[in-house]
């Protein structure tokens, strides 16, 4: 029997615990940052309580979630529509080149399309190579935009990132130089 691959379906309240998880596994393999958990599910309930906020989606491999997103809207003037934007991507380790992520963007492109989307995006950090390959390969383009940001959180990301960087920099020091 073949495998059918990932089924997609919409994140409920009883998916609040796994899509915190897979945050702060996102986070700390991306940007190397340690989100508190707290705050994520604060979020994640925000979004899945207004869906005016946006939306998640989780893929299934064998009755196991293995990977989700999240689509926020932005609205465009330009278009007089809905930018969709695809945020929060995660795969399990284990499931990763299975078509978990394929499997996500093809229900999120369907909707987006039924829903008239004027357009779908993301965005990706810049050293995330194999990120970019995947979105490459399923058609999506690089943009002529760059993001910018004003922090508005004084004890935000920013800062966490920083405490973490110095960390991994002392323990990197007490490891020795790194191999050929």
């Amino acid at each position: 029997m073949s495998d059918p691959g990932p089924a997609v379906r919409p994140a409920t309240r009883a998916d609040v615990e796994t899509l915190v998880e897979f945050n702060r596994a996102m986070a700390r393999e991306t940007e190397r940052l340690e989100l508190d958990p707290d705050v994520l599910r604060r979020g994640v309930r925000a979004v899945l309580d207004d869906p005016r906020r946006g939306f998640y989606r989780l893929a299934e491999r064998g009755g196991e979630v293995a990977g989700g997103l999240m689509v926020t809207f932005e609205w465009s003037d330009w278009r007089a529509g809905d930018v969709w934007w695809i945020q929060s991507v995660y795969v399990a380790p284990d499931h990763r080149r299975r078509g978990v992520y394929r499997a996500l963007y093809a229900a999120v492109l369907d909707e987006a399309r039924d829903a008239g989307a004027r357009g779908l995006r993301l965005y990706v950090a810049a050293d995330n190579a194999a990120a970019r390959r995947v979105y490459g390969a399923l058609g999506m383009e690089p943009s002529h935009y760059r993001l910018y940001e004003a922090p508005l959180d004084p004890a935000g990301l920013r800062a966490r990132a920083s405490a973490a960087d110095g960390e991994r920099a002392a323990t990197d020091a007490n490891a020795g130089p790194p191999g050929p």
